[in-house]
């Protein structure tokens, strides 16, 4: 099963995506995690994703499409993974259906998180103070919002079209948002999608 979490930052996508790898034991594909580890790191990708990522900017696709088709080709992502912010761009969606399509999957749901955009923005500086993040500060938490609604909020209605979209209020606990998003989940994989 291959499933895609969407939502503006904030919203839990990193939180609910570990509860859900740990339900359905595959992994979890994070760019964002990916690209943070590549940037402590000091590899020279690293270096050139944190000139996007400092600015609050996203990182561009052919650097992460490169990450996200390695990734898929180790073993652990035979049966399939969750994508923990990605894709974030109409483009990434469709490289990600076509990476796909050209190893004989397709994506089986889409979920999106919806959530307050004041609360998500109190959520990412509570973040900051606990995680000592960097790249969430009042300006580039502003940028990153103005980001995602010009470019990723648009894959709401790409998903739509492709009938996987399925739409989950993250303003709640984070128990009462899991229980919502297993549910999507066992009906799609009682749908045949397993």
């Amino acid at each position: 099963m291959w499933i895609v979490f969407l939502g503006p930052p904030g919203a839990g996508k990193g939180t609910q995506s570990k509860r859900l790898v740990e339900y359905l034991k595959f992994p979890q594909l994070s760019t964002g995690e990916m690209l943070r580890a590549a940037k402590t790191a000091g590899s020279p990708l690293g270096r050139l994703a944190s000139q996007y990522m400092d600015g609050g900017r996203l990182v561009p696709d052919p650097v992460v499409m490169s990450i996200v088709g390695e990734r898929l080709d180790q073993a652990d992502c035979a049966r399939g993974c969750l994508f923990d912010g990605f894709p974030r761009t109409l483009g990434q969606a469709r490289a990600l259906d076509e990476l796909l399509d050209s190893r004989g999957f397709k994506l089986d749901l889409a979920v999106e998180l919806r959530a307050d955009e004041p609360e998500l923005v109190r959520r990412m500086l509570k973040r900051a103070a606990d995680e000592r993040r960097a790249d969430d500060n009042p300006s580039t938490i502003a940028q990153r919002m103005e980001v995602y609604h010009r470019q990723t909020s648009p894959l709401i209605h790409y998903y739509q079209q492709r009938g996987v979209h399925v739409a989950v209020d993250a303003m709640r606990t984070p128990e009462q948002v899991f229980s919502d998003i297993r549910g999507c989940v066992d009906r799609c994989a009682g749908a045949g999608a397993l």
